[in-house]
């Protein structure tokens, strides 16, 4: 191979190299541009990994009461109750709301303002079979808990 031919083929590897030198450039240029990404999402993440975490906090804080209501709901209902045990069976008839609404202010001595009104009134359990004597308890949940409280003070 003469020296003219050597030049040229090594001016065609020089300008090889420079191309490849040059994609390695814009290469090393994306993998910087994609590493600035990575970290920019990964910062992202983290964002919403914290805002995940207090989120399951506020939940869990949210079920707690929810709990702690529905215990208080039902404390309410139990405070709303009177419970008696003195009426033989059908003495209250057929509507035990009027039958407690006429008795209650005779047993406690006190006159009640607006009149007594219930959620429900009613004995508990099954009827008991003839010649049983002891009566199943009369239940009533009274719409006002002024109310319950007046009864209990005066029973």
């Amino acid at each position: 191979m003469s020296a003219t031919e050597q030049a040229t083929a090594m001016d065609c590897i020089l300008q090889e190299i420079t191309a490849v030198s040059r994609r390695l450039e814009g290469m090393d240029t994306a993998t910087t541009s994609l590493m600035t990404e990575t970290k920019s999402m990964h910062i992202e993440i983290a964002g919403f990994q914290s805002c995940v975490t207090g989120l399951e906090h506020r939940m869990a804080t949210m079920e707690d009461h929810i709990h702690t209501v529905l215990d208080k709901d039902q404390e309410l209902l139990f405070l709303h109750s009177i419970h008696l045990f003195v009426y033989p069976e059908h003495a209250e008839g057929t509507d035990t709301s009027s039958f407690l609404c006429s008795v209650l202010p005779k047993l406690t001595e006190i006159v009640l303002e607006p009149p007594l009104e219930f959620q429900r009134a009613h004995r508990l359990g099954p009827q008991r079979k003839n010649g049983t004597t002891k009566p199943r308890p009369i239940i009533a949940c009274l719409l006002r808990h002024k109310q319950v409280r007046q009864l209990l003070s005066a029973s």
